[in-house]
């Protein structure tokens, strides 16, 4: 089941990334659901996503990285 919310999140986020704002709030709201190894996982595919859309470097703040 948690593997299932991990891809589904990675599609969430895939299809919203033309939109800053709206990125941030789902990225928050897979902080809250996710386990923290997938948390991990999440932070390599979003460092990925933001090599393509470089205006989502403003999320990067929710991950404390």
């Amino acid at each position: 089941m948690a593997r299932a919310m991990f891809e589904y999140t990675k599609t969430v986020l895939s299809k919203v990334s033309f939109d800053t704002n709206l990125f941030c709030k789902e990225l928050e709201k897979a902080l809250q659901r996710l386990l923290p190894y997938e948390i991990e996982e999440l932070k390599i595919y979003i460092k990925s996503l933001i090599l393509q859309n470089p205006e989502l470097d403003k999320c990067l703040i929710y991950l404390k990285t």
